[in-house]
């Protein structure tokens, strides 16, 4: 959480957590888990209402952000998704809603933002793929020229909320080049099979791509030519997921300070012995070196600047490492209660636990890290 937010993004801020504290007590995530959705639509619409779709759409295309800096903004609201484990496409529909206005024709933004805006359409960025391409920067899925249109044929997964989106954004390998497609869901070739995942209210599933044939229409910015888009999304996803990330350590931490002076054992509270001081410390540590770097990874990628990969694969790095130790350490201070389902603990390793695996690994964001600092070097020298 950036430190020196303006009166307005306080305001945003603060109404974002009124809002989902009072739309996701643990006791909605618990039950949602039994909810092949994950989410209510009416709640996402709400959230749209208070413009958590809006922040990477342009004003021209009827968007708009709280400071004039829509990535910080976005970056807030995960932050606050991720301290209550909140449920809904967050990710997902900013990603496709950003794309749109950035690389868009008119038409496609006539016809397909004030659907996402209003929250009524639910989008997804479909572009990981299953083993064996499930690294990082490769796309497999085939997109073939058919007369004036494009046949697609492959798989992507994971893809979240797959099954409740009205649209996907498929990126393609189109001759030696990438190119990205707008396909709607009930496309005929288009199908999805859900996915199991450890977090109660997130969906994720496969979706293949069978002679799925579209027209020219359906592409989305120039043909061939999409990986500098492609690029701008990957990292405008990981800085949504590590914002979720570090609100999830924060709201974790806070429950287990809570917890280490109200516990008392052989009448002292537990806060007051040594060993677990010293572990409580380095958690802290972690949060706040994590919130300094997911901050420094937004406001590169907002300014996208030449350094935002590099910032962005650090943050990946770091929190997708120190996220879950933190939270495997809370859940330890707890002792037995902390591995019951009952207790609040587990909603949030469980999405910091998901959270380090979308988008890139850790293993494959420190490669990326270090081929861009083995570059900078042999420029320099």
């Amino acid at each position: 959480m950036e430190l020196d937010l303006t009166s307005d993004q306080k305001a945003f801020a603060e109404t974002t957590r009124r809002f989902l504290g009072d739309s996701c007590p643990t006791s909605v995530l618990r039950e949602a888990r039994h909810d092949p959705d994950g989410f209510n639509r009416a709640y996402w619409r709400q959230g749209a209402e208070l413009g958590w779709t809006t922040l990477l759409v342009s004003e021209k295309d009827g968007g708009g952000s709280i400071s004039g800096r829509g990535v910080n903004d976005l970056a807030l609201v995960a932050f606050e998704f991720g301290r209550v484990a909140a449920p809904g496409p967050l990710t997902a529909t900013n990603i496709v809603a950003g794309a749109v206005s950035r690389s868009g024709t008119e038409e496609q933004k006539a016809d397909i933002l004030d659907g996402l805006l209003s929250g009524e359409t639910i989008a997804s960025w479909a572009h990981a793929e299953p083993r064996p391409f499930d690294r990082l920067d490769q796309v497999n899925l085939q997109a073939t020229r058919n007369g004036d249109g494009y046949v697609l044929n492959g798989s992507k997964a994971p893809v979240e909320s797959a099954s409740q989106s009205d649209l996907l954004l498929v990126s393609a390998k189109d001759g030696d080049g990438l190119t990205q497609f707008l396909v709607p869901a009930n496309t005929a070739g288009v199908a999805v099979t859900p996915m199991n995942t450890v977090d109660l209210t997130k969906r994720f599933g496969r979706v293949t791509f069978d002679q799925v044939a579209l027209p020219a229409s359906a592409v989305l910015g120039e043909p061939g030519r999409a990986a500098a888009d492609i690029e701008r999304q990957l990292q405008l996803a990981v800085v949504i997921q590590a914002a979720e990330m570090v609100g999830a350590m924060d709201r974790a931490l806070e429950i287990t300070h809570e917890w280490l002076f109200n516990r008392y054992s052989f009448g002292r509270p537990l806060a007051s012995y040594q060993e677990l001081k010293h572990r409580f410390v380095d958690m802290r540590a972690w949060l706040e070196a994590s919130n300094a770097i997911a901050d420094a990874a937004a406001a590169h990628v907002q300014d996208e600047s030449g350094r935002a990969a590099e910032y962005v694969s650090a943050a990946k790095s770091y929190i997708g490492v120190y996220a879950p130790e933190a939270l495997h350490d809370c859940v330890q201070m707890h002792g037995g209660i902390g591995v019951t389902f009952e207790h609040d603990l587990h909603l949030f390793l469980r999405r910091v636990t998901l959270g380090a695996h979308l988008y890139g690994t850790v293993a494959d964001h420190r490669e990326r890290l270090t081929s861009i600092l083995e570059s900078q070097e042999s420029i320099n020298v």
